[in-house]
């Protein structure tokens, strides 16, 4: 493993008056270093951490850091500004940039190295150290450890101009306040030392546990740590710290938390496990005041703690809440608490949806008025088998609304909305509202929970709240709002849309088919590419000939992406990277199993060049889909249920020409691109370093 500095990443003359213009130059550094693959995609990276919050800390410092899946390994250039760059810093410019590069999955040994100079950056004879070196070589020692900082010459006290004039026959200089002849001056106690009376204990020092945390955890946290450590010394506190930064975190001792005094918490993404230091005067703040308000935050929590202010009983985050950034919004939330269900449901889906097909594909479309073949099974007949996989795919796919409904509560309020939220979905089957009941019985579960959880519980009923309380009052609110308020609208509701799908024909159905797949296509497996994904498995539930046509549109437009790409590797494999070529074989692969997320690694590296390219091939796939009337009774599988597929011809070749508009549209686009222009040997990487461009 290299070094993760050299005198190569190191500017002591860096010359760049922007922000921008001084990451561009670090990072050029790492591209000649062979530590970044694509300058682009890494500044871009860079750029989209600066705007989640500046990096400019007070004392001259800068340090633009990011995770990037363009980065080979954890990596640190240091430039030097005689003029000072902008880094949103309260003091003004910063003179000390250091640009942090971590791969998207950094190892512990050098995120660790990585905390130890953020902590090293809040020590003045180190950054003063940085200030006066004079060779690149000398200064990569410096921020790599191998070579302490000369300590500064220490200031001269009033005792040695005395000392010295004696040596030299001399006189000393008086005093303002001589002490008289025989007479001792009086010590002076230390400032805020509190001295127990004789026979009494000294008392405890005040106690505070903190926990900081940053979005990207290499820099921000660690240095947040050290500031409150460190003003914790200065004003005789014990403060012990949790980092819960990118090299994981250790939890504080249990013991530790619960005789602290008091908690900081300095944090721009959700503090885990917050719940441990509920009951206690807590000061909640973002990272960076932790860093430049340290003394700050120590008085005022000591201030709490003499009020007698303590914060509420934490509720735990939901599940989907526990990585929300700082400012999600309603919306962003609502597409978590979506998607939780979705994905909780998608299993359900392929099992009992496959063991539905191949039923149908073994006994024919009549086997679904077989008996029980718990009353009749005959172990040499084949109809008796087809039955039986029937039965069992019928059960599984009977849990698709209560699963959407209960885990998009659980989503929303942890485990005590999963009851109320399977209760709302049942509810939901019965009074027919399907699979749009099953999303609203869910929002219903998780509000009515949280909005029972916020009320304050005597202590010793807290105990049954989780166990009996909850779960009683939520299911009879949810079940009186299904049954009796919201269900038979949403029935009537989902009926009307059912009946749509089944009466589509030519031009409606194609419009639909494409933007089916565009929807399929555009994010690749996120939000919008399972919306459509779920509103097709909801039309499963009460198949007729629209619903059936708008899934097999819905599975071949998710093929499309990964296959085109996988094509376009082996077609014009100079565009791609060596990386992409590789992840191309797994493609081939991802793109028939219906695995859309096959295409991502593409797409985040060239997201303008492949996103489009494979909306239009998914676009055109989804439309000829419906156009040739295929069909689809199974949710998943690819091309391995082709023969459960009505026109299979037809569908294979919808699939086909998709994968070729897509194919030809991304190889047309990176041709497009410029070649860059030659540059000297001893020069930095152009951007896109690592990418070789065809003629």
């Amino acid at each position: 493993m290299s070094e993760l500095i050299t005198a190569e990443l190191v500017d002591l003359d860096l010359s760049a008056e922007t922000k921008d213009a001084a990451a561009r130059a670090l990072a050029e550094r790492m591209v000649a270093a062979g530590r970044v693959t694509d300058l682009a995609g890494f500044l871009a990276d860079v750029a989209a951490r600066e705007a989640q919050m500046p990096t400019g800390l007070d004392g001259g410092i800068g340090i633009p850091h990011c995770r990037s899946t363009h980065v080979t390994e954890p990596t640190l250039a240091f430039g030097r500004s005689a003029a000072g760059i902008d880094f949103g810093a309260p003091d003004g410019p910063a003179d000390l940039i250091f640009l942090i590069a971590a791969p998207a999955g950094g190892d512990a040994d050098h995120l660790s190295i990585l905390s130890t100079l953020a902590r090293q950056l809040m020590d003045e004879t180190f950054t003063g150290a940085l200030r006066s070196a004079t060779e690149s070589e000398r200064t990569a020692a410096l921020i790599r450890g191998d070579e302490a900082p000369a300590e500064p010459a220490p200031e001269q006290t009033e005792a040695e101009p005395a000392a010295q004039a004696a040596e030299a026959g001399g006189e000393a200089p008086a005093p303002d306040e001589a002490p008289a002849p025989n007479e001792t001056p009086a010590p002076q106690p230390p400032a805020e030392t509190s001295v127990a009376p004789a026979g009494q204990p000294t008392p405890a020092p005040f106690r505070i546990v903190a926990v900081t945390s940053c979005p990207t955890g290499i820099a921000h946290t660690y240095m947040a740590a050290e500031s409150l450590e460190q003003a914790g010394k200065a004003a005789g506190v014990e403060v012990a710290v949790e980092t819960q930064g990118s090299a994981g975190f250790q939890r504080l001792d249990p013991q530790l938390v619960a005789d602290a005094d008091g908690v900081i918490f300095a944090h721009d993404v959700e503090v885990r496990d917050k719940e441990r230091f509920a009951g206690k005067p807590t000061v909640d703040v973002g990272v960076k005041a932790g860093i430049g308000r340290a003394a700050e935050l120590i008085a005022e929590v000591r201030r709490k703690a003499a009020h007698g202010e303590v914060s509420a009983p934490a509720r735990a985050a939901a599940p989907m809440d526990k990585d929300a950034e700082p400012g999600d919004g309603f919306a962003t939330r609502l597409r978590k608490w979506l998607m939780t269900g979705v994905s909780y449901m998608v299993p359900f889906v392929a099992a009992g949806g496959l063991l539905i097909a191949l039923a149908f594909a073994i006994g024919g479309y009549t086997i679904n008025k077989a008996p029980s073949v718990a009353d009749h099974f005959l172990w040499t007949e084949s109809t008796s088998w087809a039955a039986l996989l029937f039965q069992i795919g019928t059960v599984a796919f009977g849990f698709l609304v209560p699963v959407l409904a209960g885990f998009i509560a659980y989503g929303m309020a942890d485990r005590p909305g999963l009851v109320p939220g399977f209760v709302g979905g049942a509810i939901a089957l019965t009074v027919n509202a399907g699979f749009l009941g099953g999303l609203i019985a869910g929002l219903l579960a998780g509000a009515v929970v949280t909005t029972i959880q916020r009320v304050r519980i005597p202590g010793p009923l807290r105990g049954i709240m989780p166990v009996v309380v909850i779960p009683l009052l939520s299911s009879v609110v949810v079940g009186f709002l299904m049954f009796l308020v919201v269900g038979k609208p949403i029935a009537a509701l989902q009926k009307g849309l059912t009946d749509w799908l089944s009466g589509l024909t030519g031009a409606n159905a194609v419009i639909l088919g494409a933007l089916l797949g565009l929807m399929m296509c555009f994010d690749l497996g996120g939000p919008l590419n399972k919306v459509a994904y779920a509103f097709a498995v909801g039309g499963l539930a009460n198949p007729n000939a629209g619903s059936l046509k708008v899934m097999a549109a819905v599975m071949a437009a998710g093929m499309v992406p990964p296959l085109a790409m996988a094509l376009a590797t082996i077609v014009r494999g100079r565009l791609f990277t060596k990386a992409e070529r590789e992840n191309g074989k797994a493609a081939w692969v991802l793109g028939a199993s219906f695995i859309t997320e096959g295409a991502i690694p593409f797409a985040a590296a060239d997201p303008l060049r492949v996103i489009p390219s494979a909306m239009a091939g998914g676009a055109v796939t989804g439309a000829l889909s419906m156009a040739f009337g295929c069909t689809l009774r199974a949710p998943h599988g690819g091309i391995f249920v082709v023969p459960l597929i009505g026109q299979p011809l037809l569908y294979l070749l919808a699939i086909a020409a998709g994968t070729g508009v897509s194919t030809a549209l991304v190889i047309l686009l990176k041709g497009l691109r410029k070649r860059p222009q030659p540059r000297p040997a001893d020069s930095p990487a152009p951007d896109g370093a690592g990418v070789t461009v065809a003629a």
